[in-house]
């Protein structure tokens, strides 16, 4: 296998990059992230003309890439950023209406690509436990429209997002894989309620409720009852973007731990000249590079035809940048000492984006059990 990047991504890569470090450096990103917005329209629209966005999508569909490497790509350049823009949602509710949208839904990509739509999935709901088929909240027929009704938690930039992307069950009871429909929701629609809040790692998520929420019948995306394997599809991608962020977040917390130790002194020499600290650091590189693998199988995954496949390659990249980030956060943070938990330096901030990145889309014991379970069934076929 080629682990080259094409010469795309690598020009990609290398504007994106240059872009962060130049105008989105820590203090930028740090005003963003504690904004009561989440973040900032203006560097939203500067990464939509960078491409960035369109990078997420096929050129069938007005992007020019879509590809699993393609995101890959994007993402890590954010991590190593810690750019808190809404890239998550706009990938996983892009990617929804790419395999499943009619021409008329596909419609909406053109304002995702360009920035001027903000997307948010609405599926996560209160106990769910990361578990796909727990859907509580229902949508009713109700003529030729539908009414919905239910909640949904942390949903991230949910509360600047005009588009929603819901689940709800349509037929059967919470637990059952069929019955799941997903809808586009107006997040101005009559009935939609959110209550915003300041999410720990920097940018804002929101609890969404629908209270009887009138829908056309062209809010149906895809087939009725039949939703879940579209979320799959989605989410899929929005694990892949995850873990791609946590590498990249994780390089640059190790190479500015490497500089740590090379310039901070004790008994007149340099701390990473001790043999101690130095093996600390050869595992962390080890874990790291391991953690870069473990994407790699993921991104080429995504072309998969068999799902089974597919998602337990996700499910391995997202339990190994889990236990691997938790462990690069913690490693990072002592062999910094006292200094490692001072808000002013950008290290306690990765450190937090790595830990919260293991609970999002599933944690690393969930993903574990995940990646078990699959390849039971792998076995018994």
């Amino acid at each position: 296998m080629n682990f080259e990047h094409t010469e795309d991504r690598r020009m990609l890569a290398d504007a994106l990059d240059r872009y962060i470090a130049e105008q989105y450096a820590f203090p930028v990103r740090d005003r963003i992230a504690q904004s009561a917005l989440g973040y900032d329209p203006a560097q939203w629209g500067q990464f939509a003309e960078l491409g960035a966005i369109a990078a997420l999508f096929p050129e069938s569909e007005g992007g020019f890439g879509g590809e699993g490497f393609d995101v890959s790509v994007v993402f890590e350049c954010l991590g190593r950023g810690l750019v808190v823009e809404p890239f998550l949602g706009a990938l996983m509710v892009g990617q929804a209406l790419v395999h499943a949208g009619s021409d008329d839904q596909k419609a909406r990509l053109a304002g995702i690509i360009d920035g001027s739509t903000i997307a948010a999935l609405a599926h996560d709901e209160p106990g769910s436990h990361y578990e796909l088929a727990q859907v509580a909240t229902r949508a009713e027929r109700s003529g030729d429209e539908w009414r919905l009704t239910g909640a949904k938690a942390v949903v991230q930039h949910g509360q600047a997002a005009n588009l929603l992307l819901v689940s709800a069950r349509t037929a059967g009871v919470p637990g059952d894989e069929t019955g799941i429909s997903l809808f586009l929701v107006s997040a101005d629609a009559e009935g939609v309620a959110k209550r915003g809040y300041r999410k720990v790692d920097g940018g804002r998520a929101a609890e969404i409720r629908f209270d009887g929420v009138t829908l056309p019948a062209g809010a149906l995306l895809g087939k009725e009852n039949e939703g879940l394997a579209v979320l799959e599809q989605a989410l899929g991608y929005g694990v892949l973007a995850l873990c791609s962020e946590a590498v990249g977040a994780m390089e640059i917390a190790r190479r500015d731990t490497l500089e740590y130790l090379r310039t901070r002194k004790q008994f007149g020499k340099p701390i990473g000249s001790f043999q101690a600290l130095q093996h600390r650091m050869a595992v962390m590189l080890l874990e790291i590079e391991q953690a870069r693998s473990a994407v790699i199988n993921a991104a080429a995954a995504m072309s998969e035809s068999d799902p089974v496949l597919r998602q337990r390659a996700l499910s391995a990249a997202k339990f190994s940048t889990g236990r691997i980030g938790a462990l690069v956060a913690e490693e990072c943070i002592q062999l910094h000492g006292g200094i490692g938990m001072t808000w002013e330096l950008p290290l306690p901030h990765y450190a937090k984006r790595l830990v919260m990145i293991d609970h999002e889309l599933g944690d690393e014991d969930h993903h574990l059990e995940r990646y078990i379970a699959l390849g039971r069934g792998l076995k018994a076929a």
